[in-house]
């Protein structure tokens, strides 16, 4: 009888093993495709935490389950249960592995908060006035020798992104144009309040925040147009803070610089300026948005 439950338990171990690998698995298309290297990290972190997750949600449902069905007592059946002392093998064993289980995902969660090197809100708080968040390298075409710099400048409520500056090809815009397979180094600017750089398909946010100019690095490996978005709360036109990510090939992007710097620089169109202009006497007062931003190139 003994080896027949062990069996039966063995059993159903593999089987919801199986069924929360399966689970790990399609976590991946929960999200916005892979488009940096750094979101590859993100997603087999959160894919191993739902296959653990599951493991354990199916393990203890099912233990509740079968006592439910088959551990009933009999109808009218009013009586104490067994007498049980406290089995200390038992104890040791259900606080050992929640323990254990606990430092592996920490200790994984860290290496992959680590190897992404986002700065976190302390971290800025003891910087210096620049300050380096550096990610992973993830192939040699994509190192710091040959990156890309690029300075994006957040204002309420537009985000401008200036390329080569200081160089001969001087251009901004109110889009970010990144080249596919480059290590990209961003240089970030709060001209008024704190705000987030964040791009869901990237999986990398950072923090913006005025007075210190952050060093911020990613590798993007997937063409095609993201959105790129304000990740903290930042008054009352923060909606409309939002702009297009468009990565593409090493080629079209130099030549889309090139178009740019031959185009003259314009006041673009600001959605948050917009609806200011169009607001009534009436309505309550609220911060004066930032001038549109004056760029070659706006989407």
């Amino acid at each position: 009888m003994k080896l027949r439950t062990i069996l039966i338990l063995a059993v159903a171990a593999i089987a919801i093993a199986f069924v929360s690998l399966w689970m790990g698995q399609a976590a991946y298309t929960w999200f916005p495709p892979q488009a940096s290297a750094e979101s590859i990290l993100v997603d087999n972190l959160f894919s191993f935490l739902v296959t653990l997750g599951t493991f354990i949600f199916l393990g203890v449902f099912g233990t509740l389950t079968y006592s439910i069905l088959f551990q009933r007592a009999e109808k009218y059946d009013y009586s104490d249960g067994p007498h049980i002392e406290g089995n200390v093998k038992l104890e040791i064993i259900w606080t050992a592995i929640p323990l254990a289980l606990v430092i592996w995902i920490a200790g994984y969660s860290y290496q992959i908060y680590d190897q992404m090197s986002i700065l976190g809100p302390m971290e800025h708080v003891h910087m210096t006035a620049t300050a380096d968040a550096a990610p992973i390298e993830r192939d040699k075409t994509a190192t710091r020798e040959n990156a890309e710099h690029i300075d994006v400048f957040a204002r309420q409520w537009s985000w401008e992104f200036v390329y080569g500056k200081g160089t001969s090809i001087d251009v901004s815009s109110t889009e970010l144009h990144l080249p596919n397979n480059r290590r990209i180094e961003l240089t970030l600017h709060s001209e008024d309040v704190l705000h987030g750089f964040y791009v869901p398909a990237f999986r990398v946010k950072q923090d913006v925040i005025p007075g210190r100019d952050i060093n911020f690095e990613f590798t993007p490996i997937r063409e095609g147009k993201y959105r790129l978005r304000d990740s903290e709360y930042s008054g009352t036109y923060f909606a409309s803070m939002q702009a297009d990510v468009v990565v593409e090939s090493p080629e079209a992007y130099q030549k889309w610089l090139m178009d740019a710097a031959k185009q003259p620089a314009i006041a673009a169109y600001n959605p948050a300026s917009a609806e200011y202009s169009k607001r009534s006497r009436n309505q309550w007062q609220t911060v004066v948005p930032a001038a549109p931003p004056v760029v070659n190139y706006s989407n």
